[in-house]
C-alpha cells in the first residue's frame, strides 16, 4: 500500500494519503465488517420465530383496515 504521511513539527504523523483506489478498497471492506457484524448481533439474538410471507401480508392488510 502506498501510503504518505502527514507530520508534525516534530514529527509525529497527523494524518495519511492514500491513493483513491485503495481508500475505496478500505470503504469496502469496512462496509463488508460492518454487514458481519450486523449478521453476528441478529444470529446471536435470533429467537427462532418466524412467519411466512403470507402471513405477514396477512397482518399488515388487517394493521391497514384497522387504521381506516
Amino acid at each position: 500500500m502506498k501510503t504518505q504521511f502527514i507530520t508534525d513539527d516534530k514529527g509525529n504523523r497527523t494524518a495519511v494519503l492514500l491513493p483513491i483506489k485503495q481508500y475505496n478498497k478500505l470503504l469496502e471492506k469496512l462496509e463488508d465488517l460492518e454487514d458481519v457484524k450486523l449478521y453476528d448481533e441478529a444470529k446471536r439474538n435470533d429467537d427462532g420465530f418466524r412467519i411466512s410471507i403470507e402471513e405477514a401480508f396477512k397482518i399488515i392488510e388487517e394493521k391497514r383496515k384497522m387504521a381506516k
